[in-house]
């Protein structure tokens, strides 16, 4: 896991105070989306179909940092849409800083060669690239041609300025694992921090639906490539036991709670991934008044075939803290590639909420920026 020792000791500590505190559910990462407007359409987003009314709104910096006052995460994801078209973005992310929040400011790069002057270098502060597969893949994903070249440019200029960097990629249908090895190869010889890896969820907004990973197609696919990843050195920005889960080794239920998104319309019901849920006004109205047990694979037709990471690194995570040994072996020696995979949740659709199985890795106690077809420059 590439994440520095110094935010794997802050993070623990929060838990932990937490945990202390009795509490029952609680943040690891705000997912914010301060706009939705981007200058890209990419095939796989689900954001990108919004009258421009909704496209024009922005949330303001007071709202943004009233977002994280409101629930307290110590790691704040900027995504949208495309960030760094908001104006208001370097005072946002400094307001965040002086509050000594991890931010990832997630990016498409198109607009970060002008505008990195706007930010300094900071432990506080990683530059997320959009960047899905290689040169081709990446602007098929996309939607335009010679986006992955400058991406590449300017993670290279990122790098060179003293900026934390690491590269969120996300995977659908075609990807061959010799392929993502090789991305994977590229990537660290570019010297980012880490790679944030996940299989895609299938937006009900996105113009294509075909280009999405079944759940037992992602887990092939990523035993195949941790099987060729085997002493490659390859670093993740992610827990050992979120891979191992991707592998198919780990029967995890999604912890929505754990990354919950604020955007134009509100606090988002249950998470960033879902439309057509509703919204809450606070994020105190969001815990409270959310129907959790109702979502999650097993329990809702639209969780079935989601794998990402902002539903289930939260989940990896609490059972790297009941199972220290377990996460250390598997950060030692990668994710099992073989044998019998974890068995999957049962499934349960019902009207009324029930307790969760047993068997769950549950938080107790407790990519992608998003794309618009309204193109800007």
């Amino acid at each position: 896991m590439a994440v520095p020792l110094i935010q794997q000791f802050q993070i623990a500590k929060y838990i932990i105070g937490r945990k202390l505190r009795g509490e029952q559910r609680y943040p690891l990462v705000l997912m914010l989306e301060p706009l939705f407007r981007c200058n890209l359409a990419c095939a796989g987003c689900g954001k990108i179909d919004y009258p421009d009314e909704i496209l024009d709104k922005r949330l303001s910096y007071e709202e943004c940092m009233n977002a994280v006052e409101e629930c307290g995460a110590p790691i704040v994801s900027i995504a949208g849409g495309e960030p760094l078209i908001h104006q208001e973005m370097p005072r946002i992310v400094r307001g965040y800083l002086r509050k000594e929040k991890f931010v990832y400011l997630c990016t498409n790069a198109l607009l970060l060669d002008r505008r990195m002057d706007d930010y300094e270098p900071s432990r506080f502060l990683t530059f997320s690239i959009h960047l899905d597969g290689n040169s081709e893949r990446h602007d098929a994903s996309v939607c335009r041609d010679g986006v992955f070249d400058k991406c590449i440019d300017v993670i290279k200029k990122a790098r060179a300025r003293g900026f934390r960097v690491t590269i969120n990629c996300t995977l659908f249908q075609g990807e061959s694992p010799e392929e993502v090895a090789e991305f994977m190869d590229m990537a660290m010889e570019l010297g980012v921090e880490g790679v944030t890896i996940s299989p895609g969820y299938n937006y009900e907004r996105a113009p294509r639906q075909d280009v999405f990973l079944r759940r037992k197609e992602s887990k092939e696919l990523f035993r195949n490539i941790f099987r060729l990843g085997k002493g490659r050195k390859w670093r993740f920005n992610q827990s050992s036991l979120y891979l191992d889960f991707l592998a198919g080794n780990q029967t995890y239920a999604c912890t929505p709670w754990g990354n919950p998104t604020r955007n134009v319309f509100g606090w988002q019901k249950p998470c960033y991934l879902l439309v057509g849920e509703g919204y809450a006004r606070t994020y105190r109205e969001l815990m409270e008044e959310t129907e959790w047990n109702r979502y999650g694979t097993g329990r809702n037709p639209k969780c079935d075939n989601c794998m990402v990471h902002s539903g289930y690194e939260a989940t990896a995570v609490n059972d790297m803290f009941r199972n220290p040994f377990k996460g250390l072996k598997i950060a030692l020696i990668g994710p099992a590639t073989d044998g019998p995979m974890a068995p999957e949740l049962p499934v349960i659709y019902e009207d009324e909420p029930l307790p969760r199985p047993k068997l769950v890795a549950e938080i107790k106690p407790v990519s992608a920026a998003g794309k618009s077809k309204k193109q800007v420059a």
